[in-house]
């Protein structure tokens, strides 16, 4: 299962790289790869990768990606979602789940791990409040909403599968949070301005993302992950984009992260060969990161340094 592997869904799907300039993706990619780290082997253990998320404690902080739509390219009976689904539950690592009917949601849940939905900023918000109250009632650990997904690349406000987005303002999450009564979460932040937003209102965590380049010439999340995490010291922050191996992983840590996402690295895993090749694909991540940690003289999760990190 370790040879590469080509995307197998249709074309369109799923947004790819476009190599142009304002695509904010080639922009991540490389300010990851010229993260360079520092060795400190005297005194290294073989280090614990569990780690504590909304309470609940989890085998590693690898996450599964709130994906959305993906169950569209199942093949041979097998929904993807549900594939990454019990890929989590066998992992034991917290599963995430984006914009799905109720029916397919319900679905992904009663695979058994645990679980965070994060709903769009539908224009009309009774359908975000019906989603909340659907994703508690289905057992959902926490839930959230997507900010980032306000615009669409007409200049307007997006329309997903036929729905209107709209706007997010702080009145608005005010009450989602309020309403929930579950752990909430703003996903797609990118800017201290947004991340002191969303605390005021009272979001448990965030994740730092540009949803793979929805932003034109958008910055890498780890560029400004160090300065989200100055005013958010006591808040749950988490990583996604371009994370695609353990190594990728432990710089999100190092710089702030509770625990990363990651989405496309496992895409072509899932496709061709379901829950195994998600398994497979997370444990050796998970090889990776504890190798850097073991490197670097980070014992646990709770103990990441920023100072082993130097940026060429």
């Amino acid at each position: 299962m370790s040879e590469n592997i080509k995307w197998p869904g249709p074309a369109g799907l799923i947004p790819v790289t476009s190599g142009k300039p304002e695509d904010a993706n080639i922009h991540n990619r490389n300010y990851l790869d010229n993260i360079l780290v520092e060795m400190r082997a005297i005194d290294s253990i073989l280090p614990d990768k569990h780690k504590k998320i909304f309470g609940i404690e989890f085998d590693s902080p690898i996450m599964m990606p709130a994906f959305s739509h993906l169950n569209k390219v199942g093949k041979d009976g097998k929904k993807p979602m549900l594939e990454y689904a019990k890929a989590a539950k066998a992992l034991n690592i917290l599963n995430w789940v984006g914009m799905e009917p109720d029916d397919e949601f319900k679905e992904i849940v009663d695979i058994g791990a645990k679980t965070v939905r994060i709903i769009k900023p539908f224009a009309d918000h009774d359908i975000i409040f019906e989603q909340i109250e659907f994703a508690k009632k289905c057992g959902a650990i926490a839930v959230g909403i997507d900010i980032d997904h306000v615009p669409g690349t007409d200049g307007k406000y997006d329309i997903v599968d036929g729905i209107p987005m709209g706007p997010v303002t702080q009145s608005d999450l005010t009450e989602y949070v309020k309403f929930a009564k579950i752990p909430f979460v703003a996903k797609g932040v990118l800017s201290v301005q947004d991340a002191i937003k969303v605390k005021k209102v009272g979001c448990s965590a965030i994740v730092v993302s540009h949803h793979h380049g929805r932003i034109p010439f958008g910055i890498p999340p780890l560029m400004i992950l160090p300065r989200i995490r100055e005013v958010l010291k006591e808040m749950e922050i988490f990583v996604d984009c371009s994370m695609d191996t353990g190594y990728d992983a432990y710089k999100a840590l190092a710089l702030g992260a509770d625990a990363v996402s990651v989405g496309r690295g496992i895409l072509p895993q899932l496709l061709k060969y379901g829950e195994s090749g998600v398994i497979e694909k997370i444990n050796k991540m998970n090889e990776e990161l504890s190798e850097l940690m073991m490197y670097t003289g980070i014992k646990d999760t709770d103990s990441f340094d920023s100072s082993v990190l130097y940026i060429k």
